[in-house]
């Protein structure tokens, strides 16, 4: 589980107590930020126990946090500044196995846009599109493994960055199988434009590591992902 997965779980948990709960649907109903003594009434609970719970929410990612005065006042003996709290802009969600669907949709939609913009068909929009963002994931491994790592070194390093993206990689004696499928109810759907995107991709990441000579191929395999990443080297097995 990478460290984001780990930061969103953290935030769920935080929603298992019944109180903390509706703490939290109140103050996402609301249009404007919620004070401690707000919450406090809206629960029938005291300001402490509403502040503790307002403060756990927001450590795990699920409210925002501002500070401002109330009612008006300003300078010297306006008070201090209230500790405000409102749901968080951003979205926190948990999939296991992980899943990547909001890439395939990033992906998806600057595709059509290229598409439309240089009128090329999708399908080659979408292979551009793909390889552009995995060449990016290529340049994270190198920058992982810093720029004097030898090849088997960046394969290391490549197949850390696979795991942040979800795909569970086995590193084998010359290959890197992928246990998981970021896109897997996509790729049940659409399997060819799908698994070709998902192709492109990998393919992008390993023409951005020229020096581990990895080969991304289409080799679908029940339960696994649709591709694989052969290397030229022999690499030392690790069991999953």
């Amino acid at each position: 589980m990478s460290e984001d997965q780990d930061d969103a779980v953290s935030g769920i948990a935080a929603l298992n107590d019944p109180r903390r709960r509706a703490l939290y649907r109140f103050v996402a109903a609301q249009d404007h930020a919620v004070s401690r003594d707000q919450a406090a009434a809206a629960l029938g609970v005291s300001r402490a126990v509403a502040a503790d719970h307002l403060d756990r929410l927001a450590a795990g990612g699920l409210l925002d946090v501002e500070f401002r005065r109330l009612g008006g006042r300003q300078g010297p003996g306006a008070g201090r500044p209230s500790k405000l709290y409102r749901r968080a802009a951003h979205d926190i969600a948990v999939s296991l196995p992980a899943r990547q669907y909001d890439l395939a949709a990033d992906l998806l939609a600057a595709a059509v846009t290229v598409a439309a913009e240089r009128k090329t068909p999708v399908e080659v929009a979408v292979d551009q599109v793909a390889r552009d963002r995995g060449a990016t994931m290529g340049h994270a491994a190198r920058q992982r493994a810093g720029h004097r790592a030898g090849g088997v070194a960046l394969v290391r390093a490549a197949a850390d960055v696979l795991a942040d993206h979800g795909y569970e990689p086995r590193v084998r004696d010359r290959e890197i199988v992928l246990a998981n499928c970021p896109f897997h109810r996509l790729a049940a759907d659409h399997t060819d434009l799908v698994c070709g995107m998902n192709h492109s991709l990998l393919c992008g990441m390993a023409g951005a590591l020229p020096e581990t000579t990895l080969a991304a191929r289409l080799e679908p395999t029940p339960g696994w992902c649709c591709v694989r990443l052969d290397v030229d080297r022999p690499l030392k097995e690790e069991q999953p």
